[in-house]
């Protein structure tokens, strides 16, 4: 593809402005959110989402999250329901994404729902992001921005060093809070978990009042991040490693220390808000990764969701 300068921004309002204006245009711009940074088009422009695909080099069959400053953006292009008012109600603005069937008239390009008749959308708890979404009036198509399967970017930094000269700019806003992707809830029948994410399972079962089903393994791809290989290091990776093995590099959690460590103290938090950062740190130095084991619950779901699909076979 073509190869042109990455503008780095600054969350200046006249930077602001520069970059909604390039996502009005077509352009990609990468972006801050709470989860990771995102690579930005306009979702009702089927070029500007195509030129996502091709920067990335993602399958088209994966589909990507349409981003909206709140609610009432978001009505505007799903079939809203009682259930989905609840639920934003609880976690927007925040790392939740609702997966919703079109309504008439919806816009949205088909490249971003990947020819599905629904849409994933989120309204994002960042206050640059928000700023953006505002400025720009439409959805914004944001996958992860970095090259389709690598680990995700939480700097502007970590964009560069995958897209630079793919994209027109990156909006530097520092590094991201959560650190791990949206959860995505199924909500066309049934409430089903998507993708484990950055709001814990547990935390909606407690808003629902049941426990939530996940996705069978061998279900079509109807979200974005069930790629079976996906946020992978160049490296090898090894999981619920107690030890590294000879040449390997070992990234920590709790008293199990390492090269890394994700959380010396245990806390989930922290280690969702360090792994994709810490994975590039590793990474960088071409060996392959030992994994320390990760509780399961909470956070540590889709920590472990992340890690299983670094460390899967690549396709």
């Amino acid at each position: 593809m073509p190869q042109t300068e990455t503008l780095r921004l600054t969350p200046s309002p006249a930077d602001l402005e520069r970059a909604a204006g390039l996502l009005r245009a077509g352009e990609l711009v990468a972006f801050p959110t709470e989860t990771v940074y995102g690579l930005g088009a306009d979702a009702t422009n089927g070029t500007a989402v195509a030129a996502i695909y091709t920067a990335k080099g993602r399958p088209s069959f994966n589909p990507l999250i349409a981003h909206v400053p709140d609610a009432e953006a978001a009505r505007a292009h799903v079939e809203w329901s009682d259930l989905a008012e609840q639920l934003a109600a609880a976690f927007w603005p925040g790392p939740l994404t609702l997966v919703l069937p079109l309504k008439p008239g919806h816009g949205i390009s088909e490249l971003t729902t990947a020819g599905l008749p629904t849409l994933g959308v989120r309204v994002p708890d960042q206050p640059t992001a928000q700023r953006l979404l505002r400025a720009v009036g439409r959805p914004v198509a944001a996958p992860s921005a970095n090259p389709s399967g690598r680990i995700s970017p939480t700097t502007a930094d970590h964009v560069l060093a995958g897209l630079a000269g793919r994209i027109a700019a990156v909006l530097d806003d520092g590094p991201t809070e959560v650190g791990v992707e949206s959860t995505i809830l199924g909500l066309s029948d049934a409430p089903v978990l998507l993708r484990p994410g950055g709001v814990p399972a547990e935390a909606i079962e407690a808003v629902l009042g049941h426990p939530l089903p996940r996705r069978a393994g061998d279900a079509a791809i109807n979200a974005p991040g069930q790629l079976r290989s996906h946020y992978a290091p160049a490296a090898p990776v090894r999981l619920n490693a107690e030890a590294p093995g000879p040449g390997e590099l070992f990234l920590g959690f709790g008293t199990r220390d390492g090269d890394l460590n994700l959380s010396p103290g245990g806390d989930l938090a922290e280690a969702a808000a360090h792994l994709f950062g810490y994975l590039h740190r590793l990474d960088a130095r071409g060996a392959p990764i030992a994994v320390a084991p990760i509780p399961e619950t909470g956070l540590g779901a889709a920590i472990n969701d992340r890690l299983r699909r670094a460390a899967a076979p690549r396709d």
